[in-house]
């Protein structure tokens, strides 16, 4: 990790903004419960952003069709879910987590293997040209999306939270639900596995000295587009299984959620600066915090909350909290 990933002042923002808001809830147990449901939508995002930023960082590639590994993973997750409905029923958490992980490791495998076929066939052809790459993955998306309503269905699926997952655990007097708790340890382990992957590994090292000169590494013999290509499976895994969450967290799927979730999923980069995982990760705890507080305090201007976070952010920094790229 470099001196500037060590700056304070963006690891700053989260906390700054949490205390910034008390004072307009008032309660301290509904300040308490719309910071946890701002984490745990956050972390959601970030484990969806992080494998788009780094393809950006590592590969240059505008992938607008992110998305469909968002909705794929959610749909593949009501297939695995739904035969285990005996699993999903009990009352007992690790009969929930028993039934959840198999969903999120399909999910995943079936989103990367999609995502080997998508940079083949899509990507592959218009590397280092931004304005075909927006348009290509653009329709790539919008053909997944029929290829998801043509296997599941145009309609609406329920993807219901297992039985042990649902309710609320009460901290003084404010309700915790259970499975926004889950959703923020599941994306810090995630954060966890990429920041160690990325300065603790051979791997890493060479993702981040591609992020930084692509040209050096190949000048050193590293096939750098075999790295390209792991980068971007491991990417739209990691969309797979951010949409498992987030069809849990939203307790239901259609076909056009990737495309939904786009627009965050953008901003979140945006703010954190392309190419950094780190700054994905403030940015993404960001727009969830200031979605919910707003959500909550002036509900009309929440529409808008996540574009003026945006803006404020590169008003102060105009490459993002933690850049490492110079495109």
């Amino acid at each position: 990790m470099t001196a500037r990933d060590l700056d304070w002042k963006p690891l700053a923002l989260v906390p700054l903004l949490a205390l910034l808001v008390l004072p307009f809830v008032g309660s301290a147990s509904t300040w308490l419960t719309l910071t946890v449901a701002g984490l745990a939508m956050g972390m959601i995002i970030f484990i969806i952003a992080s494998g788009l930023t780094l393809v950006f960082g590592l590969m240059d590639v505008l992938n607008f069709g992110h998305g469909v590994f968002i909705a794929l993973g959610a749909f593949v997750a009501t297939s695995v879910l739904g035969a285990m409905g005996d699993w999903t029923a009990s009352a007992e958490l690790w009969r929930n987590l028993v039934a959840v992980l198999p969903a999120m490791v399909v999910a995943m495998l079936v989103a990367g293997a999609v995502g080997l076929a998508f940079e083949r066939f899509i990507v592959r052809p218009v590397y280092g040209q931004h304005l075909k790459q927006i348009l290509i993955t653009m329709g790539g998306m919008i053909i997944g999306e029929e290829l998801i309503k043509v296997i599941w269905g145009p309609q609406q699926i329920p993807l219901p939270l297992p039985a042990g997952m649902r309710g609320s655990l009460l901290v003084g007097d404010a309700a915790i639900e259970k499975y926004r708790l889950i959703a923020v340890v599941v994306g810090l382990a995630v954060f966890a596995l990429l920041a160690w992957t990325l300065a603790r590994t051979k791997v890493g090292l060479l993702i981040r000295a591609g992020v930084q000169d692509r040209e050096m590494v190949e000048s050193l013999g590293y096939r750098i587009r075999r790295l390209f290509v792991g980068v971007f499976v491991v990417g739209s895994a990691l969309a797979g299984l951010g949409g498992v969450m987030w069809g849990l967290y939203q307790q239901s799927v259609v076909p056009q959620m990737g495309a939904q979730v786009n627009i965050l999923i953008f901003i979140v980069i945006i703010i954190g600066g392309l190419g950094s995982t780190s700054g994905a990760l403030i940015g993404a705890l960001l727009v969830g915090l200031m979605a919910n507080y707003t959500g909550f305090l002036l509900p009309k201007v929440a529409l808008f909350s996540n574009i003026a976070l945006m803006v404020a952010i590169l008003l102060w920094r105009p490459q993002g909290l933690f850049p490492v790229t110079n495109r």
